[in-house]
């Protein structure tokens, strides 16, 4: 691996990291509930998914994860009903509580389970990394040490992208302070989930 794979790879990476979807939602919504620390803090849950996904991949098994037709449909469907799931608890939130009492409802390994679920149930996932990864690993190199390199950098994006759309939950909390404001959030961001549920339910192997 040189320099410009290097280039090449940083900024592609950091573009599906920081594209909208069903973890940074979440880190959105729990920051507005909970505060940015604690996204952060549940984020882990996330990576550690991540972590066995770039395992899988780099010993190859995450291929043979994703061209088996059976695991796939599983995988789809579970990922599909909890996102749907999720929608459902966030849509019927309280918004008339305070933020502090709202804190109560999950502890911060509730939170880091949640997102390992729904980082772990997604096969686009594993997609990346089955499809996106491979491409800049040199096969005349050290592909183990490569493979730990990229997940690695790919890791520590992450970890950014969380803390970003945290940051962002958490202004959005100065802006939703009242409970109608804050329904109308909630139920959004819900919507958005059960979108994503829908589609990768209906989403077909290509």
């Amino acid at each position: 691996m040189n320099l410009t794979t290097l280039l090449f790879f940083i900024p592609a990476c950091f573009a599906l990291n920081m594209a909208p979807g069903p973890n940074n939602l979440l880190s959105l919504t729990n920051a507005k509930r909970y505060g940015v620390r604690t996204a952060c803090l549940a984020g882990i849950g996330r990576l550690i998914a991540f972590v066995g996904m770039i395992t899988l991949a780099a010993t190859g098994l995450a291929t043979l994860l994703y061209t088996s037709e059976k695991i796939f449909l599983v995988i789809k469907v579970v990922g599909g009903l909890y996102l749907l799931w999720l929608a459902y608890q966030l849509w019927g939130v309280d918004t008339t509580a305070s933020d502090s009492a709202e804190a109560q409802h999950m502890s911060l390994f509730e939170l880091a389970r949640q997102e390992f679920l729904l980082a772990a149930g997604n096969p686009k996932a594993i997609l990346i990394f089955t499809a996106f990864l491979p491409q800049f690993v040199e096969p005349s190199g050290n592909v183990g040490l490569q493979f730990l390199v990229l997940g690695v950098l790919f890791l520590l994006l992450e970890w950014v992208a969380i803390a970003g759309y945290a940051y962002a939950g958490s202004f959005l909390n100065q802006w939703f302070s009242r409970p109608a404001m804050r329904r109308l959030f909630n139920r959004s961001c819900a919507t958005l989930l059960a979108s994503a549920g829908v589609g990768l339910l209906l989403a077909k192997k290509e």
